[in-house]
C-alpha cells in the first residue's frame, strides 16, 4: 500500500512548563503517553498500540516499540497520536528510525 508523507513541521516550546520541548523528530527512547489523554500508534488510521497502558515488563511504551512493529509492515502510514492537556501531536513514521512531526494542536483543555 502506498500512502502520502505528510510536510514536517518544526518543533517548538512545550506549553506545560513542567515538560521538555516537541521535538520535530521524535528520538526512539521517547515515551508514547501523556498521562492525561491520549497517546496510541496507528497503522492507516486503525489503533495498534495503545500507550496509556503501564506494560508490567517493559514499562511504558516508546517510539522504538511502535518503530519495532512499523519494521514488520513498512507500507503503510504509521502514526503515533499524542492528544494531552494543552497540546497534543502526531509523528508520522517517514523511514527507517524517522518519526517526523506532521501535526500540532492546542489539546482538549
Amino acid at each position: 500500500m502506498s500512502y502520502e508523507k505528510l510536510p514536517a513541521l518544526d518543533g517548538r516550546d512545550n506549553p506545560c512548563a513542567c515538560c521538555p520541548p516537541i521535538p520535530a523528530v521524535a528520538p526512539l527512547d521517547k515515551i508514547i503517553a501523556v498521562g492525561f489523554g491520549t497517546a496510541c500508534v496507528t497503522r492507516d488510521g486503525e489503533l495498534v498500540l495503545d500507550g496509556e497502558r503501564w506494560h508490567e515488563n517493559d514499562g511504558w511504551l516508546r517510539f522504538a516499540d511502535a518503530e519495532a512493529q512499523a519494521a514488520l509492515d513498512p507500507d503503510h502510514d504509521w502514526r503515533v497520536v499524542l492528544h494531552g492537556p494543552l497540546h497534543g501531536e502526531t509523528y508520522q513514521r517517514q523511514g527507517e528510525d524517522r518519526w517526523v512531526l506532521v501535526e500540532k494542536n492546542e489539546g482538549f483543555a
